[in-house]
């Protein structure tokens, strides 16, 4: 009995010890993560969707940038203070909140199209403005959800890969410690929206899977919509 508590206890120690070494790991990574990339992003998707007609908001504009500065101030806060659990939960809600009002506005911008209520100038720039907002709402997701976040692959304490880059896999030793950066994620949305597809990029889970086949369903109704409109079809 005493020898079978000490290896309970010795187990124990051990599972203590690895979660302080990974959370000492992170810890040491963490001002490290290049979320510049993240914030830029996040405030040009903003602008973009403030820029969009009215008849494409369920919201005024000025509502929306409350929304999303409601969103990143505290982020930035979470960042500063180095809190990790929090950081990636806002970050994931505010990608969350900008999805949905890209989704709405797609919707206003069909329901446009067939009920005329906006020219054909006005319905093509709006349909740029939000095939561009997809390819960037898709690209900060990818790059959030790919192997459990930017901090653990910083960490060098990955999950299991959501994608798998040509760069993984390949024999040349110049990439054998290679690492995706944001502009590789932003690379595969751009992909995924203009051949409905990733190309050189494979999908491996199955989270990644619908990401990628929403952000493909999305750029093909926008482009439907421009195709429709260019031919009078509605």
């Amino acid at each position: 009995m005493d020898e079978h508590r000490q290896k309970n206890g010795s187990h124990h120690s051990q599972l203590e010890s690895l979660v302080e070494t990974e959370v000492e790991q992170l810890a040491r990574y963490a001002m490290r993560v290049p979320r510049t990339s993240f914030f830029l992003v996040i405030i040009v998707i903003g602008a973009l969707l403030t820029t969009l007609s009215l008849t494409l908001h369920i919201l005024p504009w000025w509502a929306v940038v409350s929304a999303i500065a409601t969103l990143l101030i505290p982020l930035l806060s979470s960042v500063l203070r180095k809190r990790h659990i929090w950081t990636r939960r806002i970050a994931l809600t505010t990608i969350t909140v900008l999805t949905a009002g890209l989704l709405i506005s797609v919707f206003y911008l069909v329901d446009a199209l067939f009920h005329h209520t906006e020219s054909a100038l006005s319905l093509f720039r709006d349909a740029i403005l939000l095939w561009t907002t997809n390819i960037l709402v898709f690209a900060v997701w990818y790059w959030e959800v790919d192997q459990g976040g930017p901090l653990k692959r910083h960490a060098q304490v990955p999950e299991a890969p959501d994608l798998l880059f040509p760069q993984m896999v390949s024999s040349i030793p110049e990439w054998e410690t290679w690492h995706p950066a944001f502009v590789d994620y932003l690379f595969l949305a751009f992909n995924t929206s203009t051949a409905f597809s990733p190309t050189d990029t494979a999908a491996l889970s199955r989270r990644i899977k619908v990401l990628m086949m929403t952000q493909s369903s999305i750029s093909l109704v926008v482009v439907a919509v421009i195709a429709a409109r260019a031919i009078n079809i509605a």
